[in-house]
C-alpha cells in the first residue's frame, strides 16, 4: 500500500469509527483492506476517502457495507454435528448442575442460533424457561431476528418434524412460532467495546471473530472467560479454535467447546 493510501486508510478508519462505532484496528488489516477493496471496485471507487463520501451519501450502500463487515451468514443448527454434541453432551451436562440456564449467543445475526437453542431446550426441559440473551452489533439484523422470518436456505438443517412443530407459513415466508420467539431476549451490543454481563452457563460466539486481530481475539476470549460461571462452557466456530485456551484458564472439553474450571 502506498504512503498516500496508508494515510487515507488511517483517515478512513477514524471516520468509520466516528460514524459506526466499528474500530477497524481490531481487524486484521490485510483481510479488511482486501474485502473493502473488492467492494470499492464493485462501486468503481479507487480511494478510501471517495468511498467514505459515497457511504455518507448513500444510506443503502452504508447498510450493505456494515452488513458486509459484520458478515451476517446464518442458518439454524449451523454445523449440525456440533449442535448434536451441544444437545446430547454439553446442555445435558449443564442441566444436571443448574435446572435453569443463563445463555448468551454473541454475534447472533438474524437469530438462527439463539432460536436453535430455544428449540433444543424446549424439547429437553419443556416446563422450564431458560434465559437466552442474543446480541449483535447490527440493529438491522436484530430487527430481522425479532421478526423471526427465514428463507429455506437458513432452515436446511432442520428435520421436517421440528420444522412443522416450530414454524408456520405466513405470506410465503417461514416464520418461527411466537412461543419460541418469546424465549429469546435481543440486545444491541459491541463485543469489542461494551461491558459484558456475567454468570453465564454457556456462551456461543461462532464465526464472529474470524477477521479480528490476534490481540482483539485474546482480549475477547479473556472477557468471555470472566463472564462464565465456574463450570460454564464457551462454544466457538469451526475455524476459531482458541489456541491459548490453557493460558486464559479454560480446560479443553470437546473440539470447539472449552470449559471454565
Amino acid at each position: 500500500m502506498s504512503l498516500h493510501n496508508e494515510k487515507e486508510w488511517e483517515t478512513f478508519k477514524q471516520k468509520l469509527y466516528s460514524k459506526s462505532g466499528i474500530n477497524l484496528n481490531d481487524y486484521k488489516p490485510a483481510q479488511m483492506q482486501r474485502r473493502i477493496g473488492n467492494m470499492m471496485s464493485r462501486h468503481s471507487v479507487t480511494g478510501y476517502l471517495d468511498f467514505f463520501a459515497k457511504l455518507e451519501s448513500d444510506a443503502k450502500l452504508y447498510k450493505d457495507f456494515i452488513d458486509f463487515l459484520t458478515i451476517n451468514v446464518t442458518e439454524f443448527f449451523r454445523t449440525p454435528e456440533k449442535f448434536d454434541e451441544l444437545e446430547k453432551v454439553v446442555l445435558a451436562d449443564l442441566l444436571k448442575k443448574s435446572p435453569k440456564l443463563n445463555i448468551w449467543s454473541a454475534g447472533c445475526s438474524t437469530g438462527a442460533e439463539p432460536y436453535s437453542l430455544a428449540i433444543m431446550l424446549n424439547e429437553m426441559t419443556p416446563h422450564t424457561r431458560h434465559r437466552i440473551l442474543a446480541t449483535d452489533l447490527d440493529k438491522e439484523m436484530l430487527a430481522k431476528a425479532k421478526q423471526g422470518s427465514y428463507t429455506i436456505n437458513e432452515l436446511k438443517n432442520i428435520p421436517a418434524a421440528r420444522l412443522n412443530k416450530y414454524f408456520k407459513q405466513v405470506n410465503g415466508s417461514t416464520v418461527i412460532h411466537e412461543d419460541i420467539r418469546s424465549r429469546v431476549e435481543f440486545k444491541q451490543h459491541n463485543l469489542l467495546v461494551d461491558k459484558f454481563e456475567s454468570g453465564f452457563d454457556l456462551i456461543l460466539c461462532r464465526n464472529v471473530v474470524i477477521y479480528f486481530t490476534e490481540e482483539a481475539k485474546d482480549a475477547l476470549y479473556r472477557r468471555f472467560f470472566a463472564a462464565l460461571k465456574p463450570g460454564g462452557v464457551m462454544f466457538v466456530g469451526g475455524t476459531e479454535a482458541i489456541l491459548n485456551f490453557r493460558e486464559i484458564g479454560f480446560q479443553h472439553y470437546l473440539p470447539f467447546f472449552y470449559r471454565k474450571p
